[in-house]
């Protein structure tokens, strides 16, 4: 159990907290008053265009779950407990936006065929359902939340991976990446990747899809930030606005 950092937000971050909470406001309200109008009838009295009618659902998929508990930090922590809570608090901020949300998975378990073998094949099965649940909701867009690990302690920072199925993955990748380096990560300069075969959901969706590596749990600092609570919630914002950035009305995005 990791013990939470009493002066991990500093007051430049509860700053821009206020400033954040501000701006997803503004958002939420633009994304909100561009919905209301698809009820609305035209000028000449004609029921809205079809195509005027686009609904995004957002997929959010908590990486891993159950036998399969994904990275482990230095400090034990469980990378598929950290992307349940994230994908969790995400969910709740999505829907009171008035945005439409799926969860892949809500519980503490694999989506795997239970009658599939031990090992590769039942981590198999678990990525197709989950890919299947994106590929089947309509206007879907997939936000698969992970987290990261490498050999070397000294890496740390969110990185976004997006699938080059389709063109608006690199555009949500990218607000994302901007709008944790603006409001989060100030020296994460790191650049979205488009993903390769080793990343099944992006490499087989042709869905807008990204995956977020929300940090390094085999760095001590990061691994810590990722086991408190509060910086769950700062992290969480960031993604749910970034994502209402991408969505607020402008460029077509189908």
């Amino acid at each position: 159990m990791s013990k939470p950092i009493a002066k991990s937000v500093s007051p430049l971050r509860f700053t821009l907290g206020y400033l954040l909470f501000a701006g997803i406001f503004v958002l939420c309200t633009l994304i909100l008053l561009h919905l209301a109008q698809y009820g609305e009838k035209d000028t000449a009295g004609g029921a809205a265009d079809a195509d005027s009618m686009f609904m995004p659902c957002i997929v959010l998929d908590a990486g891993h779950g159950g036998e399969d508990g994904g990275t482990v930090g230095v400090d034990g922590l469980l990378e598929k407990t950290v992307n349940l809570k994230v994908a969790e608090a995400l969910e709740n901020m999505l829907k009171l936006s008035g945005i439409p949300v799926v969860m892949t998975r809500t519980e503490d378990k694999m989506l795997s065929d239970p009658d599939a073998a031990v090992g590769g094949k039942r981590k198999m099965t678990d990525l197709r359902s989950r890919l299947k649940i994106a590929q089947n909701t309509p206007e879907g867009i997939l936000v698969s939340i992970h987290m990261n690990s490498f050999s070397q302690a000294q890496y740390r920072g969110l990185q976004v991976y997006y699938s080059p199925n389709h063109r608006e993955s690199a555009i949500l990748a990218q607000t994302v990446q901007d709008g944790v380096r603006t409001y989060l990560q100030p020296d994460n300069h790191r650049k979205i990747k488009p993903a390769d075969s080793s990343i099944y959901l992006l490499a087989h969706c042709d869905r807008p899809a990204v995956l977020i590596e929300c940090g390094f749990l085999s760095n001590p600092e990061e691994c810590a930030l990722l086991g408190n609570e509060e910086y769950l919630g700062e992290l969480s914002m960031v993604i749910f606005a970034a994502v209402c950035d991408y969505l607020t009305p402008g460029e077509s995005r189908t």
